[in-house]
């Protein structure tokens, strides 16, 4: 019996070295988005300095925070082999939970997914418990505070650090304007030294009040001597910054990569708990239970010894750092998380990851019409004056860069010390939460939601708050289901876990590739944003254009084929798969018009004139191919789905070669628009004429089959519905070819 619980906590420090790795990918974030969005130095750099800022925070940190060991459950009413289950359930749940946040470009709160495993697991063993008479009560058995005191935070952090991101960031642009460089004379060096003033002192504060060396003198000292300890520092710094100013440094940039550096430190220092914490408490445990238990049944051995403190051997520690960041360096998830929070945050319009929603339109028309009202009560000079100072066309941005550095040294700044102040004052405020809303304020007030991008920024900000309620009921039910069924299942059980934990890991990194590989923007397209010569401009806009609508016909013909196969040997699943693939491809199309619509916008009046319209069209009949797919689909599969009668064998014959030459076309164009080289295409459009006569001859012999009563009503419905769709696939097919070679040719 003890080795099975030997091997749980081996398997424990195994999900531990795994949480480790997908934690850091999500959180990464909290500390990145900002450097990273301004490009503040290259990205490399930026990852040193946050790599740094990991390995010292989590090198420093005690490790455990007391929730891991009773901060949920009460452990002196808990036997030995209650709480390994009740801890295994956590680490199985927490390791794939925050995986598939990862895979969806997500970012949610590693504390709040523990919290309410820890919760879950333990409402499992308790109702366990309660049902076999133990003589204590669910509220002797659960602390149930500080669940409470979590969800609290999630309202806390959203609604402050939305309110002063986006106050402090309408400030700090009205002092400094976008073309903030004109006046940084003397106003950067106390903006600096408040600057860099917060963040030391958010570090000391956040950052290392739980690290090892901080004995509980030095923090009776900080907090006895801080007004000193923050004056002093905000004279030193509010000088430094202004020499470095007059030696050409830019501030701001200093500003960004100290801050970066101060919420890497922290969250390794504060939130490793959330990766290890659980791991060592079934080390503590199970170290508990072989040194003191002698004789004792794990079932009937209590876990009094997790009411006291741990001390983290100091190996751990380094060694949790030095896997956090070989993930910071590694993970390609991370920067998937990174990549959703700088998007909603971009000063300017782009590819837009989110759709719309009723209620983000709602929210728009909402706040238009206020900001309408108060337009008419101001006065006229100072709307001028404020207007003049978000002069947006003015900003400084780097090369590629999402925002200027002013925004980020507000975000770094501010969610440092909101952190600091909530810490301070016991309000649990979620790092996560408030860096994410706090850049999601910043944008907002730098007029970074314009009308034209505002639907889908409200749309993506409300999907990553919905995300984090999900966290926590996820968290919660899986982990008392897992929990539920280790603890009747048995070493069975936790075997077969086991096996799905892993195989789910697997998978789900197998379809995050393929996913990746589906959506991965094209380098054209990167460089397109990015390039105001019209020449180039062009250029890079027909050879991503070419590869779009290549990508189009392939989904085109793969579905055509597929469709057209399983309807007739009824493979319900296949039609079903032909459904969902039609479903996002919509998505896509839609995604591609709008891309389309950002890049035409930056040629000069005369190419939109000559080539802009052959643009739209090409993207209108692509999308016509994915929807003529979808029309196709849906009536073989309603047919199928109902258990209708097949097509009849002459059907099936008939249909079947005109199909393959549709299929033939539909590579051949594909070849045409992915080579560039369209001097077959007349002969590709006499195939295309014969192929159309062939489908209507192939209508009216079933319109008289139909007329003379012969077969099936249902059946000779849907094959006429495939029959008018294949030519329309045909029809918008050999239209894209043409429009493409007028889009390509030159000049």
């Amino acid at each position: 019996m003890e080795l099975l619980y030997l091997g749980i906590v081996v398997f424990l420090m195994v999900l531990a070295v795994f949480d480790l790795m997908v934690g850091v990918s999500n959180d990464a974030v909290n500390f990145l988005n900002s450097a990273v969005g301004a490009k503040a130095a290259k990205f490399k750099t930026v990852l040193f300095i946050a790599a740094v800022g990991v390995f010292i925070g989590a090198s420093l940190s005690n490790g455990m925070m007391d929730i891991a060991r009773h901060g949920i459950y009460q452990p002196q009413y808990f036997y030995f082999s209650e709480i390994m289950c009740i801890l295994l359930a956590v680490m199985l749940t927490d390791v794939v939970l925050l995986d598939v946040f990862n895979s969806m470009g997500m970012p949610t709160s590693t504390t709040v997914s523990m919290v309410f495993e820890l919760l879950g697991g333990t409402f499992a063993l308790a109702l366990i418990k309660v049902s076999g008479g133990s003589s204590h009560s669910l509220g002797e058995l659960i602390n149930t505070d500080k669940a409470l005191s979590v969800i609290m935070g999630i309202f806390l952090s959203v609604a402050i650090a939305f309110f002063f991101g986006m106050l402090v960031q309408w400030l700090a642009r009205l002092i400094f304007t976008f073309n903030y460089k004109k006046r940084m004379k003397y106003s950067i060096a106390l903006f600096g030294g408040v600057a860099a003033t917060s963040i030391v002192y958010f570090m000391l504060i956040k950052g290392l009040k739980d690290s090892t060396f901080m004995t509980a003198e030095t923090k009776a000292w900080v907090h006895a001597n801080t007004l000193w300890l923050v004056g002093g520092m905000f004279v030193c710094f509010t000088l430094v910054m202004q020499v470095l100013h007059w030696l050409r440094v830019n501030v701001f940039r200093v500003v960004v990569l100290m801050g970066t550096f101060a919420l890497a430190l922290a969250f390794a220092g504060n939130d490793l708990v959330n990766f290890i914490g659980v791991p060592l408490a079934g080390y503590s445990s199970f170290m508990d239970f072989t040194a003191n238990g002698a004789g004792a049944s794990p079932d009937g051995y209590l876990m009094t010894s997790l009411l006291g403190p741990a001390k983290t051997p100091l190996y751990f520690l380094i060694g949790a750092g030095i896997i956090m960041v070989y993930s910071l360096y590694t993970s390609k998830k991370a920067h998937n998380v990174i990549k959703t929070s700088v998007d909603l945050s971009r000063q300017d319009e782009g590819e837009e990851n989110f759709g719309t929603s009723p209620i983000a339109r709602t929210l728009v028309r909402m706040s238009f019409n206020l900001s309408n009202g108060l337009a008419k009560v101001m006065p006229e000079g100072s709307k001028r004056w404020i207007n003049n100072r978000f002069r947006n066309d003015e900003a400084i941005l780097a090369d590629g860069a999402a925002f200027d550095l002013v925004r980020a040294s507000v975000n770094l700044v501010l969610a440092g010390l909101l952190i600091a102040i909530g810490t301070s004052l016991k309000l649990p405020l979620s790092t996560t939460y408030v860096t994410f809303m706090v850049a999601m304020g910043t944008s907002l007030a730098d007029r970074a939601w314009g009308r034209d991008s505002a639907v889908y920024r409200i749309t993506g900000v409300l999907s990553v708050i919905g995300g984090w309620f999900i966290t926590a009921g996820a968290a919660f039910t899986i982990s008392f289901i897992v929990a539920s069924i280790v603890y009747y299942g048995g070493t069975a059980a936790i075997l077969i876990l086991v096996a799905l934990a892993v195989v789910t890991l697997v998978r789900s990194q197998v379809l995050f590739r393929r996913r990746k590989d589906k959506q991965q923007e094209s380098e054209s397209l990167q460089k397109l944003l990015h390039t105001t010569d019209n020449a180039e401009v062009l250029r890079l806009l027909r050879q991503h254009t070419r590869e779009e609508w290549a990508k189009v016909l392939e989904f085109t013909l793969e579905n055509f084929e597929r469709t057209v196969t399983a309807f007739s040997y009824e493979n319900l699943r296949g039609l079903r798969k032909v459904a969902g693939a039609v479903k996002f491809e919509k998505q896509l199309i839609k995604q591609m018009r709008r891309t389309g619509t950002l890049a035409t916008a930056r040629l000069d009046n005369p190419t939109v004139l000559s080539k802009g319209l052959y643009h739209y069209q090409g993207n209108d009949f692509a999308g016509d191919l994915v929807y003529s797919i979808g029309r196709l689909c849906e009536p073989c599969l309603e047919h199928i789905d109902n258990h209708f009668k097949p097509l009849t064998a002459i059907q099936k014959g008939e249909f079947g070669e005109a199909a393959q030459q549709v299929v033939e076309l539909l590579k051949e164009c594909k070849q045409l628009i992915e080579s560039n080289r369209y001097e077959s295409l007349p002969a590709e459009m006499a195939k295309a004429s014969g192929l159309v006569e062939l489908l209507s001859r192939l209508k009216r012999e079933e319109l008289r089959r139909l007329k003379n009563h012969a077969g099936s009503t249902k059946v000779s419905m849907v094959y006429l519905t495939m029959i008018q769709e294949a030519q329309n696939v045909v029809t918008y097919s050999i239209n894209l070819m043409k429009v493409s070679r007028k889009f390509q040719a030159l000049p």
